[in-house]
This record gives C-alpha cells, sequence and structure tokens, in this order.
C-alpha cells in the first residue's frame, strides 16, 4: 500500500511530509503513513498521553467525571488545529501531532502541580511544562528498541519546544541541539502556530463550559466579558425559552466558532501581505503570520481575565489547589530524603549520577517520577507513604 500523496493540495509555505527534515535516528519510513502520521500515532500511543485522562485540566479528577481533563482539551486542540489547517491549506498531519503533544509534559494537578514542582525545583533548574514534554519525547519514553523517546521528526520537535515562537531554550534543550538543532531563534511552522492558538481557543471556551457547569459563575456573569456577552445576548434574542444547558452549548459553539473565523481572516490577510513561498519564509517572517485581529486579541484578553478572577482564583478552585500544592511538596521533600522509598525501577535511575551531579540528578529523577504521576495516583502515593494504615 502506497502512501496518499496530499502534498500537492498544500499551499507552497506549508510543510510536506516528502520534504520532512528527518530523525535524529534515522528509520525506515512506513510504506503506509507520512512521517507527520507517524508521529501523531507514536503520541498517541505513548504512557504519557494515556496518562492524560486522569491529570487536571482546572479541576482534581474526582471533582467530576464531565469536567474536562488533559486528555479531553489536547483531543479538542487537536481538531480545531485540524479545522484550521484544512481551511488554510496546511498540513494538518503535523498540526494534530503537535496539538496532541503539547500537554505531554504536565504534572499532576495542573498549574498548580506545576507551580509547586517548579518551586521544590528551584535549587535543581526548576520545572517547566514544557521543557518536560520535550524530555518525555526525547528520553523519558523508553518504549523502542533503538532508542529512547520518540525519535520525532524535526518538523514536530520544533513545533513542539517553539509554538509559542523564538525563545531561550534550557540545558535540557541545548544540550539535545548539539545533535539535532531545532532553530529556537526562529518562528515555528505555520502548523505550530495553528497549533499554538487552537490551544488558546479550546481551553478558553472550555474554561469557560465547565466554569458554568461547577456552578463558579452564571451565564449573566459573563456579560461582563464584551465578546461572551454579545453571543449570549444573540443566542437568547433567537432563542427566548432555550434551557440552560442548551444556551450554554449554543454560546460556546458560536464563541468558538467566532474566533476561528477571525483567525482565519487575519491569518490570510497576513499571509497575502508576507506571500510566502516556502516553510522557511515563514520560519523567517520576524513575527506570527497566525494571528486573531488586534480587537479580538483584545476581547480574547478580558475574556481570560474574567476567567481568571471568577474561576481560578474563586475560593473552592483555591481549596483545591491549595491541597494539590501539598501533595507535590511533600511527596518531593519526603523522596529527596529518603530515596530509597521511590519504586525500585526509579532508584535504578539514580545510580548514573555521583560526585557533584548526584543531588541535581536525584531531584530531577524525582521531578520525572512526580510529573508523570496522575493526580489520583499523585493522591494515592501521599496517602501509602504519610497515612500509618494506607497499604504500601
Amino acid at each position: 500500500m502506497a502512501v496518499i500523496n496530499h502534498d500537492t493540495l498544500l499551499a507552497p509555505y506549508a510543510c510536506r511530509a516528502a520534504h520532512s527534515r528527518g530523525r535524529l535516528v534515522v528509520e525506515v519510513e512506513s510504506p503506509s503513513r507520512t512521517p507527520f502520521q507517524r508521529d501523531r500515532d507514536r503520541i498517541l500511543r505513548s504512557g504519557a498521553f494515556r496518562k492524560l485522562k486522569y491529570k487536571t485540566q482546572v479541576f482534581v479528577y474526582h471533582e467530576g467525571d464531565y469536567f474536562r481533563t488533559r486528555l479531553t482539551h489536547s483531543l479538542e486542540v487537536a481538531q480545531i488545529a485540524r479545522s484550521i489547517c484544512r481551511a488554510l491549506a496546511l498540513n494538518d498531519d503535523l498540526a494534530e501531532a503537535v496539538a496532541l503533544a503539547h500537554d505531554l509534559g504536565h504534572a499532576p494537578f495542573g498549574h498548580a502541580g506545576e507551580d509547586a514542582l517548579n518551586h521544590a525545583m528551584a535549587s535543581y533548574g526548576g520545572f517547566r511544562h514544557n521543557e518536560q514534554t520535550f524530555r518525555i519525547l526525547t528520553c523519558l519514553e523508553r518504549r523502542y528498541a533503538e532508542f529512547d523517546g520518540l525519535n520525532l521528526t524535526w518538523e514536530t520537535l520544533e513545533g513542539v519546544v517553539k509554538h509559542n515562537g523564538p525563545f531561550t531554550p534550557p540545558p535540557a534543550i541545548q544540550e539535545y541541539q548539539r545533535h539535532y538543532d531545532l532553530e529556537c531563534q526562529t518562528w515555528p511552522s505555520a502548523e505550530a502556530q495553528v497549533a499554538a492558538l487552537a490551544d488558546d481557543i479550546a481551553y478558553n471556551n472550555h474554561d469557560l463550559d465547565d466554569g458554568l457547569r461547577a456552578h463558579l459563575f452564571t451565564i449573566d456573569d459573563m456579560s461582563e466579558a464584551p465578546l461572551v456577552g454579545r453571543i449570549v445576548a444573540a443566542v437568547r434574542a433567537k432563542y427566548p425559552n432555550l434551557e440552560r444547558a442548551r444556551l450554554i452549548h449554543e454560546t460556546i459553539r458560536r464563541l468558538i466558532d467566532a474566533m476561528v473565523t477571525d483567525l482565519l481572516a487575519e491569518t490570510e490577510r497576513r499571509l497575502k501581505a508576507l506571500a510566502p513561498l516556502s516553510p522557511t519564509e515563514i520560519r523567517l517572517a520576524g513575527g506570527p503570520v497566525v494571528a486573531f485581529s488586534a480587537p479580538m486579541a483584545q476581547e480574547e484578553k478580558a475574556l481570560r481575565a474574567f476567567l481568571k478572577e471568577r474561576m481560578y482564583r474563586h475560593f473552592r478552585v483555591n481549596r483545591e489547589t491549595s491541597k494539590a500544592r501539598r501533595v507535590v511538596v511533600d511527596l518531593f521533600s519526603l523522596f529527596m530524603a529518603e530515596p530509597t522509598c521511590l519504586p525500585t525501577e526509579w532508584q535504578g535511575y539514580l545510580r548514573a549520577f555521583i560526585g557533584e551531579a548526584e543531588m541535581i540528578g536525584r531531584a530531577r529523577t524525582i521531578a520525572d517520577y512526580i510529573a508523570g504521576m496522575t493526580d489520583r495516583y499523585a493522591l494515592l502515593e501521599y496517602r501509602r507513604l504519610f497515612n500509618m494504615d494506607a497499604r504500601v
């Protein structure tokens, strides 16, 4: 079976699978899947991806089965990214791979867990979920016979590490770049830029949905956010007797459509002005080509401010995140003081570090272990280690 060649349908500035820069470890490519499709499949089958099912987006997993998790969020981001790419004649397989991988490095308990782990790791290089995602993709997934990590293509790794734009790489990525330069000083592909904004669209909208479902704020409260308020008013005007659940869904779907429509129009305007003829011209453009218009960017900023005030700082969320931070910090402190409490496999990883590197290596290994936990596994480990009546 031959690979179906979709490259001929793509814009000249789209990333073509046939022109991929390849993988760090050279492999014979699949006769039935493009390199980017193969990347997507490896991400989907990774252990880190499966764990996203029980990793928090905002609410801890036991708060309710209907709230988003990192897994459902990643799937929503991938869906939005694919739709945008098809409208722009970009490579939707590449954007999907980047979207599915972008949250793999998150610690348990969402941003509260990341902040707690970053604080605990302050003397050892800190903790950032983007860097952790890179570590998972390049070394922590230990499944394949010939390499650690997933050995993804250059384009997928580039999209994951710099989907938000050029940056100064941290030590872990600097070390990797000695073998495989990801050109962190340039902008990423248009596909990676799409994945980044699909992420913004997805979490803004599903956090509104989850916040309403959790009764942290009301539909009337949303009138404070300009764009959302207008959409709610339009839905109520057309469907005055619509039940609450349908009103929420109709509002969210219209909000997603408004943001995607604006992004497509602004991106097409920028592409027309730049007239790029290759992915390289996108990377060297000096700024993003995929973007919201200035008015939409301001309204999206106002929406974030609304969610920050009404949801992320709500006392019920604060109480859960406070408990979550204590779990992460206490686990880290215990394992640092008593590494023999780590599972045998993880104790084995510590033997590679000696001399001055021992404590830094121990801290990073423990951070890897904790970051890989789901919410419920972290709570289970906490009970095992701090409750005298718990089974170990």
